[in-house]
């Protein structure tokens, strides 16, 4: 099962809007590179939320609820969302300077493409996450 580092503006949807609404659909996403990773995420796996902007750290958990479907705000088949269900805040944030000190990181899309909304997380990335939380 894969694991994805799903990246959101906090001013417009944090993760403390996810945890009040359960379970929402994550919309917003119109990079070719990054809706192809949303059509890969299968229901159930894990999600790692990372506030972007002027925070820039992973923040909290969640799930994969739902996997791919057309926006239904959008008229376009091509834009796609996913459900998501909030999931446990993470002990302490880890910064992106955390990560980027990270080898664990080298060959990330999470470093080397830093405008990618969705990125895949290793096994070994998604526990540096965890390692660097306190969890």
């Amino acid at each position: 099962m894969a694991i994805w580092l799903l990246k959101t503006e906090p001013g417009e949807f944090s993760f403390d809007d996810l945890v009040a609404r359960g379970v929402e659909p994550w919309d917003g996403v119109t990079s070719p590179a990054a809706l192809g990773n949303m059509r890969r995420a299968l229901a159930g796996e894990t999600c790692v939320i990372y506030h972007t902007g002027d925070e820039r750290q992973a923040v909290g958990l969640a799930t994969v609820e739902r996997t791919a479907y057309p926006d239904p705000k959008l008229n376009d088949e091509r834009i796609i969302v996913i459900d998501v269900r909030a999931g446990a805040r993470l002990p302490r944030p880890v910064t992106l300077a955390q990560i980027k000190g990270d080898a664990r990181f080298a060959d990330s899309p999470l470093v080397k493409m830093g405008r990618l909304s969705v990125v895949m997380l290793t096994d070994e990335q998604y526990g540096a996450i965890l390692e660097l939380a306190g969890m």
